[in-house]
């Protein structure tokens, strides 16, 4: 399989569980608080991610990663416990066929930064498929009665 489309591929199947897991959280968190059930899922995120590193024979690999490194991933890894606790506290507050588009403009947000951070190049297609799905996004959290 060549690499183009072995992310394509990486990247649909990673959408498709992120739908799955936006599902089960919903569900889950009918009975019980957000912030409870995000913390039930991120000790087995914490267990299955290093089980996945000690899988792969990676875990000396820690002591090499550089300072700057580190910085990055910490924050990253706090932005994503923010991240997770405001989303499943918004699925306590709404249905998920509402929150998860509005939640997933962060993909519009990543092109934005990608560009000012990363200095990465886009065309016209980036901008306007950027544009529809943001249009997209919001016409559906607006759209429509909750059923909450």
């Amino acid at each position: 399989m060549n690499k183009t489309l072995m992310w394509i591929t990486f990247a649909l199947m990673a959408a498709i569980t992120s739908a799955v897991v936006v599902t089960l959280s919903k569900a889950g968190i009918r009975h019980v608080n957000s912030s409870l059930a995000f913390a039930i899922q991120a000790v087995l995120i914490l267990v299955v991610s290093w089980g996945v590193v000690a899988w792969q024979g990676n875990l000396t690999e820690v002591a090499t990663i550089e300072k700057k490194v580190w910085v990055y991933l910490v924050l990253a890894g706090i932005i994503t416990c923010v991240s997770s606790l405001l989303s499943f506290y918004a699925l306590s507050l709404a249905d998920a066929s509402r929150v998860s588009p509005l939640e997933r403009l962060s993909l519009v947000f990543a092109i934005v930064f990608a560009v000012i951070f990363l200095k990465e190049k886009v065309d016209w297609m980036v901008i306007a498929g950027a544009t529809l799905m943001a249009i997209g996004a919001v016409l559906i959290a607006i759209g429509g009665q909750s059923s909450e």
